[in-house]
């Protein structure tokens, strides 16, 4: 399939998988809604230990990354046969990862929660929603290779559908499990992890009836299975690595700041719990657009257009920056009002206390846009180990920046927050450098 630099086709691209990329964000939004009700420990519990699940989720979300880069410039080459037994190889990977992060889970997390953890109750609900929790790994990875598919030949409609589904499902199950409706126990936390782990059985099956009946599919070989392919899937993986390495560094720093910031207590956990779910769901575009350019700009290289690459990364942090600050703008001027019909409750003393932390959220997000794009935009031309060089100067800044600020100043959650908008300044001066030295002209896969 071969693309165009048009806004359109921008949008045609993106706005489907902006849609479908917030699968993760929809679950941790709907359970952190839910527990949000149930109490302010469990609030703050589902914002440590969901940051953590986030971090599982992104390894296997990076590593399919890799098999949409490479699909997306075998479409552009028009090889579609071999879009099939890349996907294929891509699955029997994800497989066998999901194996790996259950298995940890299951009998790691405990001794991993302790090294980080200080309140009792944190470690004993974030144990509690785990336990439930990991059994939705091996349909989410499989789940983030087919939407890799269908997103790398520029056919992401149904991953729209998808996740409404996936979305409802878990909403329904979150009220039922959690506290005890529709004839279901009353499970709290643990309900929640076993809501979205229900969801995403769900939602892997939708899609797995859809594909069979998909007729465009058989162009792509996808109902025949190939052997394992193993130096297709070491390929893949030298791809992917690096963006794995990047999300486990850029969530994984993510992770650690929820850590230190529960040194300061639960109602400040529960603050920036209630921060990390506003930008989750302002960050949606960008994610969605940040997806998007990874495939139009494999798919341009494959097309031999490297000279459209620029242009079309640009064209889409502009339209990027635009939606995030149409939702932005709103939710940080009217916060109760926005977030009232979702947190509602007789005291709004958290949504009053987090209001500061809000304004440098927006400053966050829109730089987020546009640097989030253009990093995505560098990872589709294959420039991925390039890309886990930065995210890691910019982590050990963004560390030991909150280390310092929570430890030794007196600065707040509002100082601790601002750590992104140095994170992101850097990153942009770092990819700015790398694209405009055209070194990525040089690579091949």
């Amino acid at each position: 399939m071969r693309l165009r630099t048009t806004y359109r086709q921008i949008l045609a691209i993106s706005a489907p998988i902006m849609l479908g990329s917030a699968a993760q964000n929809v679950i941790a939004l709907s359970d952190s809604i839910f527990l949000y009700h149930l109490s302010q420990e469990d609030f703050a519990s589902i914002g440590f230990v969901g940051i953590f699940y986030l971090v599982i989720a992104a390894i296997g979300y990076g590593f399919s990354r890799g098999g949409q880069i490479m699909i997306a410039r075998r479409a552009g080459e028009g090889k579609l046969e071999e879009v099939g037994r890349t996907f294929y190889s891509m699955v029997y990977f994800e497989a066998a990862l999901a194996l790996a992060m259950f298995l940890f889970m299951q009998y790691g997390s405990a001794w991993f929660f302790s090294l980080i953890v200080d309140s009792p109750t944190v470690y004993a609900k974030s144990l509690e929603y785990i336990e439930t929790r990991s059994w939705g790994v091996f349909f989410s990875y499989i789940g983030v290779s087919i939407i890799a598919l269908y997103t790398g030949v520029a056919r992401a409609t149904f991953i729209v559908v998808d996740t409404i589904i996936l979305g409802l499902v878990n909403i329904v199950l979150d009220y039922a499990l959690i506290f005890g409706k529709l004839g279901l126990p009353a499970m709290g936390i643990a309900g929640a992890g076993l809501a979205s782990t229900i969801a995403e059985i769900v939602a892997f099956v939708v899609f797995a009836v859809y594909i069979a009946f998909d007729r465009k599919a058989r162009a792509y070989r996808l109902f025949k299975l190939p052997r394992i392919d193993l130096q297709l899937i070491r390929q893949q993986y030298r791809l992917a690595t690096p963006i794995v390495a990047q999300a486990f560094v850029g969530l994984g720093s993510w992770f650690v700041f929820f850590g230190i910031v529960e040194n300061l207590g639960e109602h400040e956990l529960a603050i920036t719990n209630l921060a990390r779910i506003v930008y989750l769901v302002l960050s949606i575009p960008t994610w969605g657009f940040a997806s998007g350019v990874n495939t139009l700009v494999s798919n341009f290289i494959g097309q031999r257009k490297r000279q459209a690459v620029l242009p079309i990364i640009w064209k889409t942090a502009k339209v990027s920056f635009a939606a995030t600050m149409l939702l932005t703008l709103p939710v940080v001027i009217f916060p109760h009002e926005i977030l009232y019909p979702l947190l509602g409750s007789e005291d709004m003393s958290l949504i009053s206390d987090a209001r500061p932390v809000f304004y440098v959220l927006a400053i966050i997000l829109a730089l987020f846009s546009i640097v989030g794009v253009y990093f995505n935009g560098m990872a589709g031309t294959g420039a991925t180990f390039h890309g886990l060089l930065m995210q890691v100067i910019c982590a050990v800044f963004y560390l030991a920046y909150i280390y310092v600020e929570v430890n030794y100043t007196s600065g707040g959650l509002v100082w601790a927050w601002a750590a992104e908008i140095f994170y992101w300044l850097i990153m942009m001066g770092l990819v700015m450098w790398y694209l405009r030295s055209r070194s990525w002209h040089r690579l091949r896969f």
